[in-house]
This record gives C-alpha cells, structure tokens and sequence, in this order.
C-alpha cells in the first residue's frame, strides 16, 4: 500500500527513505525573506541585553530557554525590574497564549520521529508558523522535513542575530531608547495581526482591557489587562455566537454578498 514520496507529502520522511534535498531546498526559499526580517530585530535584542547590564552570553541563554521574541525583550525587563515568579509566569503565559492555538493546526504530524516533533513544539513561533501555514494553503500538504527547515532556520537565524548583536554592543556607546525596541516589536506583530483579521472589535477591546487595568492599578495595568483581554478571547473562542456578535469588520471584509449587513469575515 506504500505510495512513492513526492514533494510536499507528508510521507517524505527520513522514515520512507525519500529524498530531503527538495524539502530543504524549498523550506529554505520560503524562510529566507522572513528569516532575515528577524535579523535587525535580533540584533536589537542582542544590543539590549549587553546594554541593560547583562553580560553578552545571556542573549543565547535567554534565546534558547525562552525562545520567544516579544517575551524576550520582556523578560529583560521583568529581570532588572524584579518582578516575581508569579507575575512573570503570568505575564508569560499572557503574551505568548496565543501559541496553544497555532498548535491546533500546525503540521506537526507530518513530523515522524517524536524527539523531532517535541523540537518543533519548542521552536513553534510567529514566523514559522505563518511560513507554515502559507505554504499548506499553496500545496494543501507539507513534509516534516519541509517544516523542521522551516524552524531551524528561523531559530539559527534569531540565535545569530542575537549573539552578534551583544558582541558588538559592548563596545558601541548606550544608545538610549533601545527599550522601545520592545514597543515597536508589538507595534508590528499587533498591525501584522490586523491585517490578517481587519476586525476593529479586538484592538477596541484591547484598549477597554487596558484601561480598566490602568484604573484598578497603575503597577499592575499589564497583567490585568492582559488577564481580561485572554478572559474576552476565550469567551469568544468557545462562543461562535458572541464572536460573530463583537466582530467589527469595514465595508472591505468577506462578507456575504445576500447579507445587507456585511456579514463576518470567514
């Protein structure tokens, strides 16, 4: 019942024996644009970390147990702040929840070898997965080879980026405002986001969210805010009928040509 591996197949495996080179060849094509867009960003990391008084090797020690680019530039700021464990486990989860729902459809089955598999739940990240998830939705189907290049790339790149980055930043001048990298990073994953899903409901409730936080306290406007805008998703998650409900879409949306009102966005 073998059928014979061709390219972007699931089955074009180490374990059927099938050649990797096309698979590489074509993680590596679609990686590189993306994967050198982290590049900057890696070295700002890299900067930031020698130049809030870290020494220039916890940028590959934070890249590698984090592993999670807002959440590192994050975590820098929690560390020189003090927070507690508490808090900072929180404020984790908050920022990178938004990970359980990419593993809901990316293609880690097409992953044979479960060392390998574990590996690409690790390296699971915004980029590999739109890199992933655009490539599924050009060929329909996509080999775990075709993915582990996908996230080795992306990781060797934002490692590199990371540790050159602090090299070099000890022996530049402070450069002042380098925290606002952390600012302009969710600047561009929030207008990124938005223009995946234009619904004008989820930038709304994030701003109600963070006000109520600023109000009930000032210290701690993140973590609540945060904390009630992962509450409003996952109402809206378990809840078809209140996201179509909150959903706030312009003229431009997919709706419904028969629906006078718009209609949601599928």
């Amino acid at each position: 019942m073998d059928t014979p591996p061709h390219r972007g197949s699931p089955q074009n495996t180490p374990a059927h024996g099938g050649s990797l080179g096309p698979d590489i060849r074509q993680g590596l094509a679609e990686t590189w644009a993306i994967g050198l867009g982290l590049i900057p960003l890696g070295l700002s990391f890299g900067l930031l970390v020698v130049q809030s008084g870290f020494a220039w090797w916890w940028a590959p020690i934070l890249s590698t147990i984090i592993y999670a680019g807002s959440m590192e530039f994050l975590a820098i700021s929690l560390i020189s702040s003090g927070i507690g464990l508490f808090s900072a486990g929180l404020t984790a989860l908050m920022v990178n929840f938004r990970h359980a729902f990419y593993g809901l459809t990316f293609p880690r089955h097409a992953i044979k070898s479960r060392a390998w598999r574990a590996y690409s739940t690790y390296a699971l990240t915004d980029e590999s997965y739109a890199i992933a998830s655009t490539s599924m939705a050009k060929n329909s189907s996509i080999s775990g080879v075709h993915v582990l290049t996908i996230q080795v790339v992306v990781q060797a790149l934002w490692l590199a980026s990371g540790i050159v980055g602090a090299l070099v930043g000890q022996y530049i001048p402070t450069i002042d405002g380098m925290s606002f990298a952390l600012v302009a990073l969710f600047i561009v994953l929030t207008m990124e986001s938005f223009s995946a899903n234009p619904d004008w409901s989820l930038p709304g409730l994030a701003l109600i969210c963070a006000a109520v936080g600023w109000l009930v306290s000032e210290q701690s406007l993140m973590v609540i805010g945060l904390g009630l805008y992962l509450a409003v998703l996952l109402v809206r998650f378990w809840s078809p009928t209140v996201d179509e409900t909150l959903t706030l879409r312009s003229g431009r949306g997919h709706s419904d040509p028969t629906d006078g009102e718009g209609g949601t966005a599928q």
